[in-house]
């Protein structure tokens, strides 16, 4: 059994995203062993992702300004080992996003088009446990 490993859920801070990122957050605080931070994208530092397992990223539209410090960092950061879920109700704003971490060799999972910004918990819990799932093989 996993014990405290961390999640990080990287956003744009858009309403919707937020509300999002929380349901996330929620639903990863139930999975023991699990802990989740939602953090806003202009308080992100790339020290937040070392102790990271998994984490998510999640804007309202592609090319958010708050999101100029992880376009730079994800261009130069080896993630290696683990896995990121990408969300939006934007098809564009998935489509930035990934693009955004396609260079930084970390297992991306599925998207998810969040509509607004309320979800399924089934079928969101799913999507969840692949994403931490895929950073547990590594």
């Amino acid at each position: 059994m996993a014990e405290n490993r961390k999640i990080i859920i990287i956003i744009d801070g858009a309403a919707p995203i937020q509300k999002f990122a929380e349901n996330i957050a929620a639903i990863v605080g139930g999975f023991q062993g699990y802990s989740p931070a939602v953090i806003q994208a202009e308080s992100f530092s790339g020290s937040d992702l070392l102790p990271a397992q998994a984490f998510f990223l999640g804007c309202e539209e592609p090319n958010p300004l708050s999101f100029s410090y992880i376009e730079e960092l994800f261009q130069h950061i080896n993630l290696a080992g683990r896995s990121c879920g990408i969300f939006s109700s934007s098809g564009k704003a998935l489509d930035y996003l990934s693009l955004l971490v396609s260079d930084s060799e970390t297992t991306v999972g599925n998207p998810f088009l969040t509509g607004d910004g309320a979800a399924d918990g089934g079928a969101l819990s799913d999507w969840i446990q692949d994403i931490i799932k895929k950073g547990d093989k590594k």
